[in-house]
This record gives C-alpha cells, sequence and structure tokens, in this order.
C-alpha cells in the first residue's frame, strides 16, 4: 500500500501545479484515501487553547480552501487541519500561471491571491461535514480579506462572525505576499485596531473560538517585539510562524527561482527556525506558537517543536512527499521522545529554548 501510496504522489507531480492540486482534492473529497488510518502513538497527543489534538501535526492553510476535502484528509491521519483562507465573497484570485514547483530546492512559488469561494459556500461546506460526522479532529479555519475591498477590517469581522460556530479556533491571515497591502496589518497601530475589532465581535458571539494570528517571515526586531505585545494585550491565543516570504534565497537553483509570489518550502526552514527562537524568547514561552515552513521530515518537526512549537504544520513537504509524510513525522516523532526521556510531546515544547 505504501507503494502504491508513492507512486500516486508521483503521478500527481507529473501534471502540472495547480492541475494537481486540483486532482488531489477530487481524489480526497471522493473518497480515494490510500491506506488505512492509523491513530498517532499517545505520546502525541497534546492539549492546547483547551482543545485536543490527537498529534501536533497538522495541514497548514492554502491546500483546501474551500472545506471541500475535510473528510478525507482527516482518514490521512493529520492531528487536525487547517482550511481556507477564506474571504467573504468570492474571488478569482490571481491569473494563471499561478503556482510554480522548485524541485531541485524542495520549495514552492504561490501567487494565488486568496482564490476562494467565498463565505456562504465555505460555511455551507463546513456545516455538512460537521453534521455527517465527518471530521474527526480540530478543525482550524483561516480567514482572509477580498482584494478589492474598501475596509480590511470589516472583511475579517464577516469572516469571524460566519465561521466562528464552525471553527476549533480560527487564524487571521495577515501575512499573505499576494493581497496588496495585506501585510500592512500585521505592524502598529493598523494591528491593535483591527484586534481591538477582533475582540469587541468575539465578545458578542455566542461561541467565540481561540484566535490565532499568522505572522511574515520577514517581520522582526523591534516591528516584531510590538507585534507580539498586540497579540498578548487583546489576549490572541497564539500565533502561526509563519507565512510564505518574498525573498529569494541566492541558492535558488530552479528555473522557476525568478516568479513572483511567496516562496515555501525548504529554503524557508532556517527563517522560520529564527522566527520561532525569537518569539519564543520574547514570550518567555507563554504564548502558545504553530511552527510551519520548510517542515518535511520528523527532525524538522521535532527541532521546531523543541524550539517552543507546541504543534506543527506541513504544506509544501506534504506536496513533494505525499502521505507518506504523515505517518514518518508520527512514528519519528514518538522515537524522538522516547530517546530524550519525554512521555509526551508537550515535555519537549522549548527544551532548546
Amino acid at each position: 500500500m505504501a507503494l502504491l501510496t508513492d507512486i500516486g504522489t508521483l503521478a500527481l507531480r507529473a501534471l502540472p501545479p495547480e492541475m494537481s492540486h486540483s486532482v488531489a482534492l477530487n481524489l480526497l473529497r471522493n473518497g480515494f484515501v490510500p491506506g488505512a488510518y492509523v491513530p498517532p502513538p499517545p505520546s502525541l497527543y497534546v492539549q492546547i487553547c483547551r482543545i485536543k489534538f490527537p498529534s501536533p501535526l497538522g495541514l497548514a492553510a492554502g491546500f483546501d480552501k474551500d472545506a471541500v476535502a475535510l473528510a478525507g484528509l482527516y482518514q490521512l491521519g493529520f492531528g487536525f487541519v487547517e482550511a481556507g483562507t477564506v474571504t467573504p465573497r468570492p474571488q478569482a484570485g490571481n491569473p494563471r500561471p499561478r503556482l510554480f514547483r522548485l524541485a531541485a530546492d524542495g520549495a514552492l512559488i504561490n501567487s494565488m491571491g486568496f482564490n476562494s469561494g467565498g463565505l456562504d459556500t465555505f460555511a455551507r461546506n463546513v456545516a455538512h461535514a460537521r453534521e455527517s460526522s465527518l471530521i474527526t479532529g480540530p478543525l482550524g479555519v483561516n480567514i482572509g480579506a477580498n482584494r478589492d475591498t474598501e475596509d480590511f477590517i470589516a472583511d475579517y469581522v464577516a469572516g469571524l462572525e460566519r465561521v466562528a460556530p464552525l471553527a476549533d479556533y480560527v487564524t487571521l491571515n495577515l501575512s499573505s505576499p499576494n493581497t496588496p497591502g495585506l501585510r500592512s496589518l500585521q505592524e502598529g497601530e493598523a494591528l491593535r485596531c483591527l484586534l481591538g475589532r477582533m475582540a469587541e465581535t468575539a465578545a458578542v458571539l455566542e461561541k467565540s473560538p481561540p484566535l490565532f494570528i499568522k505572522l511574515a517571515p520577514e517581520l522582526s526586531g523591534a516591528a516584531l517585539a510590538k507585534c507580539v505585545a498586540a497579540a498578548r494585550e487583546f489576549d490572541v491565543a497564539g500565533l502561526i510562524l509563519c507565512n510564505t516570504t518574498t525573498a529569494r534565497p541566492a541558492t535558488l537553483r530552479a528555473p522557476a527561482r525568478s516568479e513572483q509570489g511567496g516562496l515555501s518550502g525548504a529554503p524557508l526552514r532556517e527563517p522560520a527556525l529564527a522566527m520561532m527562537r525569537e518569539i519564543h524568547n520574547l514570550t518567555e514561552g507563554r504564548l502558545p506558537l504553530i511552527g510551519v515552513g520548510g517542515i518535511a521530515s520528523a527532525e524538522d518537526a521535532y527541532v521546531r517543536i523543541r524550539t517552543g512549537a507546541s504543534l506543527v504544520q506541513v504544506y509544501t513537504g506534504f506536496i513533494y512527499h505525499g502521505p507518506r509524510l504523515i505517518s514518518d513525522i508520527h512514528s519519528g516523532l514518538a522515537a524522538r521522545l522516547k530517546a530524550d526521556g519525554f512521555a509526551n510531546i508537550a515535555d519537549a515544547v522549548g527544551a532548546d529554548a
């Protein structure tokens, strides 16, 4: 079965990137899930923000933007799934081609531009999955703003109001490089204004899920410290570190390295790790952190956890390695915990800080 899974992964990679993505989603939504579900080892159970995660390994936002394949994704064995980014109104995103493989670098570049079916479609899909008991683990919902909006903050308010009853946690995507002006919301008074409105909105909701913020890897120094201070001031549940980068390391070899958009995968590993270390120190380990960016093995995940991540997410590594990566990370994490004398994954969080 593992061989068939690997063959399927290679076959998908033979297709153009966005077509491959679409085919994979359709297979998952129609029940074509390779292998039998294997529960994560008990040592990987973790509880964050009163949410029970069967393992710390999740799927990052961007893979299932409209929540069409949730049942299949949970059957693959992820400890949690983050769906979206969803925008209030449907939008097509940027013109194609807008997704590029950099196989020689273990990376992707995307300039998708928040292509989304909108909140109505998204909420309908999640509600159906909930009613049909297809969601078997925690679900995060990543919300964003429409490209042509006149009020970014109003879009985030609308998103939170609509998805709050459906989500175990909600992520504010303030760091996509493909929506002009969006990243300005991460800094200074703009962030405080946004978080103030989020707090006001959450206060009147019947159900108010924990709120996370996804940050850009370019944030550092004083700007990053102010962002963390604002997050703590407004009782944000945690931070996701980090989104794709606009930087282009000189070491990139693939022909597509000059394409516009956000770079993800192996080249983001060290910047994301450095950001995790900096924020863990800034918060003295008191703010839950989700690590993402360049995680493609159990060792990558374990290093991120020992640096301060309570949870980790994969995206590009999952694209290149396929479903086998999930069980490899689970078994590898359990083995490393045992070797280091930790009874549970939570004991390893921040061990190297």
